[in-house]
């Protein structure tokens, strides 16, 4: 394990180039295989990759808020006393370590957006407070947590197939969760997948050599600004606590309008509502949040950089057919027993190019779900295949790691190495759940 961890991590901290240029390299991979398998032309096929380039768009905004709100709510002196008192629990390297991992994964699986940001700030807690913590491991056991974000309760694909007018609902009408999310066989692997990781960075972690020193440089706060000294009437403005409670006594009203009226809907809007909101509140000072929201902004250069480009590569995977080939060709060497598992394996591949987990349902639902009916296979298990496939390659594909590592200041390669072992394991963990419970 430690021989295995090491190498990874040598080649990806030699290899690996900067996340911008991953996407680069994902693009001209797409082009050229859409090219040679599709049969579209040159235009036909720039053509899509262009009209993707802004498909994300909207999305990107959102990963953005989700950085910045979730950020801001943190630096709040009463979140950074909560993960502070979480962080003084392990006394050891490794201890960290592991509970980095084991409350990144619950958080992942309560929601997606909550685990990166509550697993970045944890980790930098960790790094403050322990020495000799190796912070790229540590931050990547962070990461790792977002492993079981799509069998938990806001994953997209289960969710989707619940709610009226769904995509493939003429095949396979509405899908409740208790047979997705709160089925037997996703809490099995799911669960065994939580308890899991904090045992595989055990191994990685003890006795590990070359340990990453962080740069407390990382880990410095912004110092908050006092009030001002001489009050006008717009600092008062500024400063007044009123202001705050008003509007958020609006946004906690209008929250408990949601749930009341919709249930248990916790879809992304809704996160950055919340992360919005209780950071207001929690700042207490209007000026002192804007200041948060700042100082969190700066790490979201990544998303609107990198985003156009997952775009645009999502556009050549949706517009030429590439992705529906590749999905084909997994259907065709599959048996009933088998398809669950090459399902999963054509899902990981795909999510490499179109690493949203609503537009590779978009691409795969209608493709795999006749397939699986043909085949006698349960509709509910051929979708939480394919979400199974989206959050396995995650680990290797920065799309989603760009927000925890804009808050954690690490690139890329800095965690990689350990994500590729994260990758081995879970992998193994959902193909035996694939075969055995389903």
């Amino acid at each position: 394990m430690k021989s295995l961890t090491n190498f990874f991590v040598k080649v990806a901290q030699k290899y690996l180039p900067d996340a911008f240029l991953f996407a680069i390299g994902l693009t001209l991979i797409a082009f050229f295989m859409a090219l040679g398998l599709t049969g579209k032309t040159v235009i036909e096929i720039l053509s899509s990759w262009g009209n993707g380039l802004w498909g994300l768009l909207a999305f990107s905004m959102q990963m953005t808020l989700v950085l910045i709100t979730g950020h801001a709510m943190a630096s709040s002196p009463a979140i950074k006393n909560t993960l502070k008192a979480i962080a003084s629990v392990p006394k050891t390297p490794v201890q960290g370590i592991m509970m980095t991992a084991f409350v990144a994964a619950l958080a992942s699986w309560v929601n997606w957006g909550f685990g990166l940001v509550v697993g970045a700030l944890l980790a930098r807690e960790v790094a403050k407070r322990i020495r000799g913590v190796d912070y790229g491991m540590l931050v990547a056991a962070a990461y790792s947590g977002f492993v079981v974000w799509h069998g938990g309760i806001s994953g997209s694909i289960p969710l989707a197939i619940a709610t009226k007018g769904h995509i493939v609902e003429k095949l396979v009408g509405i899908i409740p969760v208790s047979r997705t999310i709160f089925a037997p066989f996703n809490l099995i692997i799911s669960f065994t997948m939580i308890v899991a990781l904090p045992i595989l960075f055990y191994f990685m972690a003890r006795k590990k050599d070359n340990v990453t020193q962080v740069d407390p440089a990382l880990l410095e706060d912004e110092v908050p600004a006092a009030e001002p000294a001489v009050k006008t009437p717009a600092s008062r403005l500024e400063n007044s606590r009123i202001v705050t409670w008003i509007l958020s006594l609006l946004g906690f009203a209008y929250l408990v309008y949601h749930f009341v009226s919709k249930g248990f809907d916790l879809n992304l809007n809704i996160v950055i509502t919340i992360f919005m909101f209780v950071g207001i509140l929690l700042h207490g000072r209007p000026i002192a949040y804007v200041r948060a929201i700042e100082q969190a902004i700066k790490g979201a250069g990544g998303i609107a950089l990198q985003f156009p480009l997952y775009g645009g590569i999502q556009g050549i995977m949706i517009g030429t057919g590439l992705a529906g080939i590749i999905a084909q060709w997994f259907i065709s060497i599959s048996s009933p027993e088998t398809f669950p598992l090459f399902t999963f394996l054509s899902g990981g591949i795909i999510n490499f190019f179109v690493p949203s987990g609503g537009g590779q349902w978009a691409v795969q639902g209608p493709i795999n779900i006749p397939a699986g009916q043909a085949l006698g296979v349960d509709p509910a298990v051929v979708a939480m295949s394919i979400a199974y496939g989206d959050q396995w390659t995650n680990m290797v594909q920065p799309f989603w790691a760009l927000p925890l590592l804009g808050i954690a200041k690490l690139g890329i390669r800095d965690i990689m190495g350990y994500c590729i072992m994260t990758l081995l394991a879970s992998g193994v963990i959902f193909t035996l759940g694939l075969l055995i419970f389903t």
